[in-house]
């Protein structure tokens, strides 16, 4: 199976001429490295471990690759190309601002390399970027989605749930206009309130409200949800792990190790909750004591049970209440079933006799 490796240069804080309420890049990326570096050694260090048949990509990350001046830019991504010329990495992908996108910047993207522009969108409304400091429009965003695409470069946009002012509307309606602008990924950041930044200062004076991790999943699994239904994959669900993240350069916030496992068996569960009454009907149509099979692929299987098997227990629970025959629940991984979709039946086991009824995939 083919194994997709990222090789990630982190450049934080470098371009940036905005004070995010929110950021700290030395703690979300665990670095504090400059642009003026040599970035063969972690390229080759990167490379020692990858194999030869993996789809290996450098990855630009920090949040303002194309804010650090073209000279310096084109440096850089000199060097990386270097690698995919020569067959060693299949592309270069890099994160940015809507405001640090124009065609001077995309035209050098396109002769290095550049495969996939990551943008940091965090919010398409505008109250909520304002109360962020974040420094754009989103009539920026707009603009910079549509140059990006008429480039051809494959564009994923970065959002984040718990801003300032943001509700969970907000959030399902900013996933709704990212894929609306074209976009062919997402990823999903539930905010961390980091120490010595601006949001925890708010949060100290009671402006703000962070997080808690059971909110997080809630609003990022409704966010979820708007991308999945438009095939738009999901890169990541919250920050890469750091030490700074498990330390104590965290204020509050969202921040669990597991954090995208939860969100998507949350998902997983409202997606259940939706074939509650054909469960129901299934288990009227049996006799006696009655389990409910949900076959699923065999890489979904985890998620639709849930962490700890959360999600069995409350559609359990769920059932019970509303017919006393239903007994379990049962999670059937196949090879029969594609990705994303499950099959229902219920089924009675009695002495001599086995007798199942079946519903189709949704």
């Amino acid at each position: 199976m083919l194994r997709h490796v990222n090789i990630p240069i982190f450049i934080p804080h470098e371009g940036c001429k905005n004070s995010c309420v929110f950021c700290d890049q030395r703690s979300i990326t665990g670095t504090s490295g400059s642009a003026h570096r040599d970035i063969r050694p972690e390229i080759e260090t990167a490379l020692s471990t990858v194999c030869s048949d993996d789809f290996a990509e450098i990855a630009f990350f920090g949040g303002s690759f194309t804010g650090i001046g073209n000279e310096l830019m084109k440096s850089l991504l000199d060097t990386a190309y270097e690698y995919v010329k020569n067959g060693k990495v299949r592309s270069i992908r890099l994160s940015t601002r809507p405001d640090y996108i124009d065609r001077e910047v995309l035209d050098i993207l396109k002769t290095h390399g550049v495969t996939d522009v990551e943008l940091g969108i965090q919010s398409m409304v505008q109250r909520v970027l304002d109360m962020s400091r974040r420094g754009h429009t989103v009539e920026q965003t707009r603009k910079a989605c549509a140059l990006i695409k008429e480039y051809g470069f494959n564009l994923v946009g970065q959002m984040m749930t718990g801003l300032p002012g943001s509700s969970q509307a907000d959030e399902v309606y900013t996933a709704g206009q990212i894929v609306e602008m074209g976009a062919d990924g997402a990823r999903i950041y539930p905010t961390v309130v980091f120490r010595n930044t601006e949001l925890c200062n708010m949060a100290l004076r009671t402006e703000y409200t962070p997080l808690t991790n059971e909110d997080a999943v809630k609003r990022s699994a409704a966010v979820y949800a708007v991308f999945d239904k438009a095939n738009v994959k999901v890169l990541r669900i919250g920050l890469c792990a750091s030490e700074q993240l498990s330390g104590s350069d965290v204020y509050a916030g969202a921040n669990h190790p597991a954090l995208g496992d939860l969100v998507l068996g949350e998902y997983y569960y409202e997606k259940l909750c939706g074939r509650l009454s054909e469960m129901l009907a299934l288990a009227q149509s049996i006799p006696g004591k009655v389990n409910i099979c949900i076959h699923c692929s065999k890489s979904d299987s985890k998620k639709i049970a849930g962490q700890k098997s959360s999600n069995k227990s409350r559609m359990l629970s769920l059932l019970s209440q509303r017919n006393p025959s239903i007994t379990d629940i049962k999670i059937i991984p196949t090879d029969s079933v594609n990705v994303g979709k499950f099959i229902i039946s219920a089924e009675n086991y009695c002495k001599n006799k086995r007798t199942r009824r079946k519903t189709n995939c949704t």
